[in-house]
């Protein structure tokens, strides 16, 4: 049975500016990694022979229907203003409403260069790809927004990087491919009939109830603060905050030097080009708040009189700290199994993050063991731990079934770091079970699963990963 994609490309029909038409570049011999069908069964697009996906995935052959192009955004990275960035490595083929009744995007990453691609290589070698497919898949799992990843192919090319590395390509799927950035280019050039343009369609697209440019401000603002709540609560690190990674939609978008706490510590950094720490795991709400003040620069641009505007994007803004402390708040009482707020509950919450810092404990698996009672195994200062749980289990007793609460709260397994390097070597040796196993567990992350013990494990002292890399 051949793929079949029912594309309705609304972005395609923007005029002239907001993109350039762009086919992905073929590759000489593409092969098929991995392909979500209940993904591709939830757009639509069917079934197929491993040859016949290959081929579509790498972009060997466009799909009836698609219409390739690469956007056009730019964006601040790492706090400086860089004024045309763009799709410099993927192409997007169009877009699919799902049987949900969803508008998504379908995306080559690594499809070729683009006029975007600023002397790159418009590549991806084979390890992001994958740990992108991972993370991406986990995290919906774990039931937070995101974008999601249909199909991983090789390419049979090389690609050149610190060293020659295999070439891959990633499907990416987006309710859309907008950002922050995306608005910026245009509000920079005083292109404002574009900015109008933009705006307009995004409000049609994402937030059809929202009131004009400062509707759709408290609209992205509200889902941003839903967003970066739930990435802490799982404690995951998204690496690289830029505004062109900060999607309109509220997904998490852009997987690159991402990673999940182990020992728990809100300084933490993977990223091995966040050198002063803009981008750590406790900074993730004050950036996420600075980003969307740069979107209120950006769409403040349009109205007929800016500087009057100023007051009430100001105040949109300036609510979103707030918006952020209330879902963490809510999501962190449920890790100790709390569904009720008491006065005293956020100190309880911060006395025990406390300890997880002083003794460097696992992040995820003491939340869980708050539930399996192994949460004390976890810590050195056991003292300290029996005087803090006395006061927690006095405040669970009135609370009803806690916990259930807890296990539904608190996932068993994340895509510990150390397991995505290891899935990630095996694959530069053509073998893609651990890959493989990775997945199937991951797609169950708050389920026992006594057979996947060890992917529950914090790494041991020569398996700890210091740093993660962008792909490109």
């Amino acid at each position: 049975m051949s793929l079949h994609f029912p594309f309705d490309n609304t972005y395609a029909r923007l005029p002239e500016g907001f993109f350039s038409a762009q086919s992905p570049t073929p590759v000489s011999s593409p092969d098929l990694i991995a392909y979500n069908q209940p993904l591709a069964d939830l757009l639509g697009i069917g079934r197929a022979d491993p040859g016949e996906l290959a081929e579509i995935f790498a972009g060997n052959r466009v799909p009836e229907g698609a219409e390739p192009l690469a956007q056009l955004y730019s964006g601040h990275q790492f706090g400086q203003y860089n004024p045309q960035l763009g799709d410099g490595r993927a192409v997007l083929l169009g877009e699919i409403v799902g049987s949900d009744g969803i508008r998504r995007d379908i995306q080559l990453k690594g499809a070729g260069r683009t006029p975007y691609s600023r002397g790159g290589d418009g590549r991806a070698w084979l390890g992001p790809v994958l740990r992108e497919y991972i993370v991406s898949e986990a995290m919906h799992a774990l039931g937070i927004p995101t974008t999601r990843a249909l199909a991983a192919v090789s390419t049979g090319e090389p690609v050149y990087r610190e060293r020659v590395l295999p070439g891959a390509v990633l499907t990416r799927v987006a309710k859309s491919h907008l950002r922050v950035g995306t608005f910026q280019v245009f509000a920079a050039r005083g292109e404002l009939d574009r900015l109008r343009q933009l705006t307009q369609y995004a409000i049609d697209r994402h937030y059809p109830d929202a009131e004009g440019a400062m509707g759709l401000l408290a609209a992205v603002r509200d889902a941003q603060a839903q967003l970066v709540a739930q990435w802490m609560a799982v404690g995951f690190i998204h690496g690289v905050m830029n505004t062109d990674n900060c999607a309109i939609s509220g997904e998490t978008i852009d997987y690159g030097p991402c990673a999940f706490l182990d020992t728990y510590h809100p300084q933490t950094v993977f990223s091995s080009i966040d050198q002063f720490g803009r981008y750590a795991y406790g900074q993730q709400p004050e950036i996420a708040a600075w980003n969307i003040a740069q979107l209120a620069t950006a769409l403040i641009q349009q109205m007929e009189d800016p500087q009057a505007a100023v007051g009430e994007a100001t105040e949109i803004v300036h609510a979103m700290p707030d918006l952020v402390r209330d879902h963490w708040s809510r999501l962190f009482r449920a890790k100790i199994g709390l569904g009720t707020a008491e006065p005293d509950d956020l100190e309880l919450i911060a006395d025990l993050l406390r300890l997880l810092a002083t003794d460097k404990a696992d992040f995820t698996n003491t939340f869980r063991g708050l539930a399996t009672g192994t949460a004390r195994d976890q810590l050195t200062d056991m003292a300290a731990f029996d005087a803090w749980e006395a006061r927690w289990q006095a405040r669970l007793d009135r609370e009803v079934a806690p916990l259930a609460r807890i296990r539904s709260a608190n996932p068993a397994f994340i895509p510990r770091n150390h397991r995505i390097e290891e899935a990630i070597s095996a694959a530069l040796e053509a073998d893609f079970a651990p890959f493989e196993r990775l997945m199937a567990v991951l797609a169950h992350p708050y389920d026992d699963q006594p057979h996947a013990q060890d992917l529950a494990a914090p790494p041991t002292a020569d398996e700890v990963v210091q740093a993660t890399f962008c792909g490109t």
